[in-house]
């Protein structure tokens, strides 16, 4: 069975959201997924370890923007993985980020580029949303060719717009197909 891994870090919910439609997405196509926090913010979180890392045939990323980078926790934990670096442990696995911002221009595609740095140093295939995805196309809010986005507004909230939830969708399912094809 392909493992999904599905790793996040939210403060108010909307990275979350999008984590959670990744994950149904994929798990609808049969993948066993791995829903991992950075830290235990309610009592169904479940930290990452290194062993997630390991055990994934594939990762999906995500944070909220911080000035157009990754939250602190997550920096934090790449900072420990450099024994997995050093092996070469995630070379050739499948990746992808997302990320969640209170303005349209508050540093979304910034902030995916920056989420992606640690996984191409680690060797890691990042995938993007293709514009074959027609949801892409038409967003008026969250969405980027370099990962999913939401745009959670001022009032911070969690709610997803639809066309967010269908790239998140599309994000989770295309993840998982080229996860079992390099299986």
């Amino acid at each position: 069975m392909t493992t999904l891994l599905v790793l996040f870090h939210s403060s108010h919910g909307s990275v979350r959201a999008m984590a959670n439609e990744i994950a149904d997405a994929a798990e609808a196509l049969g993948a066993n997924v791995l829903l991992r926090t950075f830290e235990q913010r309610d009592a169904h979180d479940i930290v990452v370890s290194k062993d997630d890392l390991l055990a994934c045939d594939a990762l999906a990323f995500g944070t909220p923007t911080r000035f157009g980078m990754m939250a602190a926790q997550a920096k934090q934990f790449w900072e420990t993985t450099s024994d997995i670096w050093l092996k070469g442990q995630l070379i050739d696995k499948p990746a992808c980020v997302f990320t969640s911002s209170s303005s349209m221009h508050g540093g979304n595609e910034a902030t995916l580029l920056n989420l992606s740095l640690p996984l191409l140093h680690h060797g890691m295939m990042l995938l993007g949303v293709p514009y074959d995805v027609p949801e892409l196309l038409q967003t008026q809010t969250g969405g980027t060719p370099y990962g999913a986005s939401h745009v959670a507004g001022a009032s911070n909230s969690s709610t997803l717009s639809e066309t967010e939830a269908k790239i998140c969708r599309s994000v989770g399912q295309r993840l998982f197909t080229i996860a079992e094809k390099l299986k």
